[in-house]
């Protein structure tokens, strides 16, 4: 390996003053810099880039660190990345499966010193266990979940967006509203508040909430909504409309509707929560929430930035605004 005292005795200079040139610690003359840098590049001297970021303090990159790379967290990731960009960094995707495991030993001392500083979307973690967590990195994060005071926090509207998807529902017709996805949580989880925010909007429209109407589903797949959705279907259980609490969902429940001949919106109508991509391009488009990919995005950098700057700075705690995105698989009001 080409060392810097291999580059000095090429450019006929001290090892310090190439250490000066390659790290840019102290003004160098030209004819010198330039005799270090051309003697660097002819013994193929590499800098250890790394070492000399963690030497700085600095490294240029950003963490974002999330449960899957797949559909909102890919979307979300499309607007932080350019934002980060934006000012020389470099973002960096991490992946926790959302297991609580993962999720801390993403923050631990070894990971965190990687970055400038980390945005990490909890999932598994709770708030017990967040308590634990001492950062010394600017660290933001995101996510449905109750985190401690202390720390810069975003989560989206979830209760809100529910009730207006299932609201525009009930305005057209549908009197029977799976909640797919949606759980009895007391605590602030995603599936818990999109099952206020359904059960919201029936209380609100003076119709009776029936429990059995809200179906859990083993994990947030196309291939887990599918299959909830059609033992639902071959149960016997009457349903005119579904709420999918997320997009992924909505898809897989299209499917089981095909699957069994329910026409959408006819006799089915359907909403999601996200509005990713896709949902504007499966037939008939998918009636859903939009999560606000580009305020959540300006909202996290902001954050990190101003966490970036002042480590001592009062926590903020953001809630997102969303709103309803109407296509084909609701209906028309008065159809």
């Amino acid at each position: 390996m080409v060392t810097m005292a291999d580059v000095a005795r090429q450019a006929g200079v001290s090892t310090m003053t190439v250490s000066n040139v390659l790290n840019e610690r102290r003004p160098v003359g030209a004819s010198t810099r330039a005799r270090v840098l051309a003697a660097a590049e002819l013994l193929g001297y590499e800098i250890n880039l790394t070492a000399r970021a963690l030497k700085a303090g600095r490294t240029n990159t950003v963490a974002f660190i999330v449960p899957t790379f797949h559909d909102y967290f890919g979307e979300l990731a499309d607007e932080i990345a350019p934002l980060i960009e934006a000012e020389g960094r470099h973002l960096v995707l991490a992946r926790t499966s959302a297991e609580p495991e993962q999720e801390m030993a993403s923050l631990s001392v070894a990971h965190l010193n990687l970055y400038d500083g980390v945005l990490l979307s909890v999932a598994g973690l709770n708030l017990q266990q967040l308590d634990r967590v001492r950062s010394a990195k600017p660290l933001v994060l995101l996510g449905e979940r109750d985190v401690p005071e202390r720390f810069d926090h975003i989560r989206l509207a979830n209760e809100e967006g529910a009730r207006l998807a299932t609201t525009h529902m009930i305005q057209r017709g549908s009197r029977r509203i799976v909640a797919l996805g949606c759980a009895f949580e007391s605590a602030h989880t995603m599936a818990g508040d999109r099952r206020r925010g359904w059960e919201l909007a029936h209380q609100e429209a003076g119709i009776r909430v029936d429990r059995e109407l809200v179906v859990p589903v083993s994990t947030y797949s196309h291939e887990a909504a599918r299959a909830a959705l059609d033992a639902v279907l071959a149960s016997g259980l009457s349903f005119d409309g579904v709420f999918a609490a997320t997009d992924v969902l909505a898809l897989g429940a299209l499917a089981a509707l095909a699957d069994h001949r329910r026409r959408v919106p006819e006799d089915v109508q359907l909403a999601g929560f996200d509005n990713l991509d896709i949902s504007r391009f499966v037939p008939p488009g998918i009636t859903s929430i939009d999560a606000n990919h580009k305020g959540v995005a300006q909202q996290a950098v902001r954050l990190l930035h101003r966490r970036m700057a002042d480590g001592a700075a009062p926590a903020e705690h953001i809630v997102a605004p969303v709103h309803l995105v109407p296509r084909g698989s609701t209906r028309a009001l008065g159809g």
